[in-house]
């Protein structure tokens, strides 16, 4: 009721204030014993696990989530759901880590970084008791999943600042290896985790986030504590806002380039699309002005002098949109052809994909520790960049294999990307890290995660629009001639055949069956029951797809083939073993000086 006094506060309730107070009190007070890098380590890491697995579980799990609210994904209108629940959490995190970063840097790491635990666990909640059906429910679910992701976004864009700030340089490579392999590993077993999940309720996929967010909030908030003391300083609002809407809108824009467009395959000529494209280009362009003339910037640009910086981040950046490209592709190649092929019903194939490509999270979690701990001491150069030439070399074999392939060959291969995947990306986020002056680490780690995650944004729009090319050339034509000598009607098979490949794609990313889904119930009548059985059976589609769908892939793979070979060229230009002099920040504004190294042995 307005204007009721406060409850006064209870005997009870004020003793446990004051007894959280002194303790806070206490922890700030007491300088952290040599165990706490090891708690910082655990809590950091079961951060970025829960934050990466959520970032792609439902991915996956997508068809037991639209069934349950009782919508169809895939019918007309209904797409951007589909994209929005994909990439929206995406979009998200690319935005704002750096803003976060910058924010941690101010007014403390530990506190942004427990700050995002707790949004996390309210958001979790939130998408469990999703209490809407159809439309209303998806946008429950992507409004409450964008929560979620700045949550998230708290926590990652601060993790890596604070296992800088509590290892010594020695043990850095390690302790960052570790978190960044389970964080690059928890994007492969969300997709386990999903499929596993959607199996039992929809809402579970959601519910496993909440015991785990939950925790880690009590856990943070207890053990964690500031090790460097945060700079004050003034709010970059125009830097932030040219930022976050440039890159917003230049992502939204690469997105909905997925979707056709008049009589185009895809929506690149769409007006929006351009004007997005160009608008956004147009306001990091303005940011970039705005960041070289005002005393605080968010995004400090002058770090990019920092060899190890930049040459760590441009690796980086192309890293991650292949391995987004590989993650996407594999999981089409799965569900659509391979596990149908091999007598997997379409409803079961989001789940034993995410089995299947398991090699994949091996090699990361075999390599990367590893990896991390050989680079402390002889330095991130010669790891970094054998790991993506291991990456090169997997995407030539993928590119050398059938479309039905020996499985040990696939395995082998999916072994070695994640192990080079390992090899690169624990030194690599080491040398970024250790590059950088500790007033500045926690806006570096913020940069490095933008390059991250807008990487995996960007791959959905490169190779979603790269297969969707390689597939317009030939598949009508495959695709009416297939449906017409099974009893088709020429015209309904026309209809389909003309249908964007775009729905193709989706359809076998969400382990449907594609002809029972584009003829529907109607055309089906007019066949015989074996043509029936034949069409919607295993082998009818991914045979008839085969070809145009290797011709994609050959593309696909190509291209992500080269952008390893350009990241192994930056990772090899970034210089000997470089490390920051913590004890000297610089002092002042200028540029010149900010981020400036001092080189150690090698």
């Amino acid at each position: 009721m307005t204007g009721q006094a406060p409850a006064p506060r209870t005997p009870a309730a004020e003793g446990v204030r004051a007894r959280l107070l002194a303790r806070s009190a206490r922890l700030a007070d007491t300088p952290p014993g040599p165990g706490y890098k090891w708690v910082a380590l655990s809590n950091t890491t079961l951060g970025v696990l829960i934050a990466t697995m959520d970032a792609s579980i439902v991915i996956i799990s997508l068809p037991a989530i639209f069934r349950g609210i009782g919508l169809d994904p895939l019918a007309p209108g209904n797409i951007g759901y589909l994209l929005w629940m994909i990439l929206g959490y995406l979009l998200v995190s690319a935005v704002l880590v750096v803003v976060l970063g910058r924010l941690g840097d101010m007014f403390g790491r530990v506190r942004i970084y427990n700050l995002g635990f707790l949004v996390f666990a309210v958001a979790s909640v939130a998408l469990s008791l999703d209490p809407f059906r159809a439309g209303a429910g998806a946008l429950w679910l992507i409004l409450w999943r964008i929560v979620q992701a700045f949550g998230g976004s708290m926590l990652t864009a601060n993790s890596a600042a604070i296992l800088t700030d509590a290892f010594p340089a020695r043990q850095r490579g390690t302790a960052l290896g570790i978190n960044q392999i389970t964080a690059l590993a928890g994007q492969f077993l969300g997709l386990l985790a999903g499929g596993l999940l959607a199996a039992v309720d929809w809402r579970a996929v959601f519910w496993v986030s909440v015991p785990i967010s939950v925790t880690g909030t009590i856990w943070s908030y207890l053990s964690l504590r500031e090790t460097s003391a945060g700079a004050r300083g003034r709010v970059d609002w125009l830097g932030n806002l040219t930022f976050a809407s440039g890159a917003g809108i230049l992502l939204a824009g690469i997105t909905y380039g997925i979707q056709p467009y008049g009589g185009h395959p895809t929506g690149w000529t769409s007006p929006w699309v351009l004007g997005g494209l160009f608008g956004g280009v147009l306001l990091l362009l303005v940011f970039c002005v705005v960041e070289t003339r005002v005393a605080e910037p968010m995004f400090r640009l002058s770090l990019f002098k920092v060899r190890a910086f930049a040459a760590g981040n441009l690796a980086a950046l192309l890293t991650a949109i292949a391995r987004g490209g590989l993650q996407f592709m594999l999981i089409i190649w799965l569900q659509g052809i391979w596990l149908p092929l091999h007598g997997y019903d379409f409803e079961d194939t989001p789940l034993w994909a995410g089995i299947f490509m398991l090699p994949l999270t091996v090699g990361f979690l075999i390599a990367g520790p590893v990896s991390g701990y050989l680079s402390d001491r002889f330095g991130a150069r010669l790891f970094s960049t054998a790991g993506l030439v291991l990456v090169a070399a997997s995407f030539v074999g993928l590119l050398a294999l059938p479309v039905d392939f020996d499985y040990t060959a696939f395995a082998g291969l999916l072994l070695l990307s994640g192990v080079g995947q390992g090899m690169f990306s624990a030194p690599n986020t080491s040398s970024i890290m250790g590059s950088v002056p500790a007033r500045y680490r926690g806006v570096a780690s913020g940069m490095r995660s933008t390059f991250q995650n807008s990487g995996t944004a960007l791959s959905i729009g490169v190779f979603f629009s790269l297969m969707v090319s390689g597939l317009a050339s030939s598949l009508p034509s495959t695709l009416g001639n297939g449906l017409q000598a099974h009893g088709v009607p020429a015209q309904t098979a026309q209809e389909v055949a003309t249908l964007p490949p775009v729905s193709t794609l989706f359809a076998t990313f969400l382990g449907d069956n594609p002809i029972g889904h584009l003829l529907g119930g109607d055309a089906l009548g007019h066949v015989t029951e074996a043509q029936r059985a034949t069409l919607t059976g295993h082998s009818f589609f991914p045979e008839l797809v085969s070809g145009p769908f290797h011709h994609g892939l050959s593309i696909v793979f190509g291209v992500a083939a080269g952008m390893a070979l350009v990241s192994a060229l930056a990772s090899a230009l970034r210089g000997g073993h470089e490390r920051a002099d913590d004890g000297a920040p610089p002092r002042g504004p200028a540029p010149s000086a900010e981020g400036r190294p001092t080189r150690a042995s090698r």
